[in-house]
């Protein structure tokens, strides 16, 4: 069962009397349970995509369903609504709230909904932080904590509310080696489990975690193949420039 629709996406920014078009009639499916990576390089429409199907940027054509919403017609507070309730984002760069502790911050998606059940939210964020391997970290602030310590962070704040779609942008850009496997490998975890995922990355070695690989080219698809060869994504890359 498709869980994403996106159909004939177009997104056009305007800087002054300058245009451009950042995606070109992008089209797209994502099943319930897939784990999809979209490739490319910087400038080819893949975090513009994610943002458009996140419902954090409108489209200048075409249509994002995600489930039984259909982005294009909500307004800004239904928006909010939708994308507290059923995406989680994981950025490269965290976004974890400074003066805020580890706990708080990912609690936080779940108090912004107003769930009155502040013992099921405790609950669920400490079985998270377990999960994850940072349950020491609880009371520690972003500021204490390295690079792969707070995308674990950011990835139990994305997952609070149990998202019916989870999107990453760039999940390991910002971190280490040693750290970005430790990522991926929650990422697979979470899929393995029975979420959807979408990811942007220019890695192939993150890029080879996932079933299906997409490239996007000057705002375009320019072909698919499985997440298999982190050589053979490469090598398409390398073709694209």
């Amino acid at each position: 069962m498709n869980l994403v629709k996106v159909t004939s996406l177009e997104k056009v920014y305007n800087i002054g009397e300058v245009s451009f078009a950042a995606l070109k009639g992008v089209s797209l499916e994502l099943a319930e349970g897939d784990f999809v990576a979209v490739m490319g390089h910087s400038g080819s429409g893949k975090s513009t995509l994610l943002h458009l199907i996140g419902g954090l940027d409108r489209p200048t054509a075409g249509s994002v369903q995600v489930g039984e919403y259909l982005l294009n017609g909500m307004n800004e507070t239904a928006l909010a609504k939708f994308r507290r309730a059923h995406v989680g984002f994981v950025f490269q760069f965290f976004n974890l709230v400074e003066n805020l502790t580890v706990q708080a911050n990912v609690e936080l998606p779940a108090l912004l909904m107003r769930k009155k059940d502040r013992k099921a939210i405790r609950k669920r964020s400490g079985e998270l932080l377990e999960r994850l391997g940072i349950a020491a970290q609880t009371h520690k602030h972003p500021w204490e904590l390295s690079g792969g310590e707070q995308q674990r962070v950011a990835i139990a704040r994305a997952l609070i509310n149990n998202p019916t779609l989870l999107l990453a942008d760039e999940p390991t850009g910002n971190l280490d080696s040693t750290s970005g496997q430790d990522v991926l490998g929650i990422l697979c975890e979470c899929h393995h489990q029975g979420q959807t995922i979408l990811m942007v990355t220019h890695d192939p070695l993150a890029a080879v975690r996932a079933a299906q690989v997409l490239f996007l080219h000057d705002g375009q698809f320019a072909g698919n193949m499985p997440g298999e060869d982190a050589k053979a994504i490469a090598q398409r890359l390398t073709e694209l420039k």
